[in-house]
């Protein structure tokens, strides 16, 4: 298996609008393209079951 060592970034679409999905070794990252802010979340809360509490915060304090 090839280690992920550096980020990869792909783009996406989702319903109208283009996002940046970020997978790097500390976690992964969305965010809408165009934008500074977005989702991220890190592994050890993904692994730990905090990943929806972890990302919430951040989510919210993006602006539109």
């Amino acid at each position: 298996m090839t280690p992920l060592d550096k980020a990869l970034r792909r783009e996406l679409t989702l319903g109208d609008k283009a996002y940046t999905l970020t997978i790097d070794p500390t976690g992964l990252k969305l965010v809408e393209k165009g934008r500074r802010n977005g989702v991220e979340v890190r592994w050890a809360d993904l692994v730990a079951g905090d990943a929806g509490s972890a990302a919430a915060p951040q989510a919210s304090t993006a602006k539109d």
